[in-house]
């Protein structure tokens, strides 16, 4: 299934939200209306989070079916509420630590920010139990904001590079494509969230750009 939707006016989704196949969380001042939304077209549990106090949890925490992985300032609290949701938590301890915006992961692999130390990414490797590789993604070294990834497909910025397609490809063990949201914006990963079940994007997404996700992602 797919939707158009803003979370309190703003169509940048995946800046404040971070889904997997069982999870979406979210900021906990987005509206009742919009949480049931979403629980019914991702067929989730939704789940009021914070990341140091802080609303934008989508560019901070980055997940997937076995674990999840979240910036350094992250409170005692928060980190308490991550570890009864997953099974492994990872706080990454590195200059590049907005997680959601430099990883891009599903259940079979994960891309991740090209200047990420080893020590993270072999951290990064045994949380989320899935193969991890530097990369770049139309030159952006934030991955995640520049592609949305989930078990049945990639949707990649329209101007990722084949060698950069092939890898994302060869990684995640899915076949990428590429698209925009939003009327026109690029950075798929922060215009909205998506996982095997459903996509929701902001609201001035077109119906081509729609269909693009829906191919891409395999949701028909």
């Amino acid at each position: 299934m797919l939707k158009r939707l803003d979370f309190n006016s703003n169509p940048y989704l995946g800046v404040f939200c971070r889904v997997n196949n069982q999870l979406a969380l979210i900021d906990p001042s987005v509206s009742a209306k919009e949480k049931e939304l979403i629980a019914d077209i991702l067929r989730v549990q939704v789940v009021d989070l914070t990341v140091g106090g802080g609303t934008i949890a989508g560019s901070l925490l980055a997940a997937n079916s076995h674990g999840a992985v979240v910036t350094d300032f992250v409170t005692e609290e928060e980190t308490a509420m991550l570890e009864e949701l997953f099974d492994r938590v990872l706080v990454i301890r590195d200059r590049f630590n907005a997680a959601g915006n430099n990883i891009l992961a599903n259940d079979h692999g994960a891309l991740v920010h090209p200047m990420l130390k080893d020590e993270t990414i072999k951290d990064i490797k045994g949380v989320l139990d899935v193969e991890v590789e530097r990369g770049t993604i139309a030159d952006m070294q934030t991955v995640g904001m520049a592609a949305v990834a989930t078990n049945r497909g990639v949707l990649c910025h329209p101007r990722v590079r084949d060698e950069e397609k092939q890898q994302v490809e060869r990684l995640l063990g899915v076949e990428a494509n590429i698209g925009t949201v939003n009327h026109g914006v690029p950075y798929v990963g922060a215009g909205m969230v998506a996982n095997d079940h459903g996509a929701v994007m902001g609201s001035p997404t077109t119906g081509i750009e729609m269909g693009r996700v829906e191919d891409a992602l395999h949701l028909g």
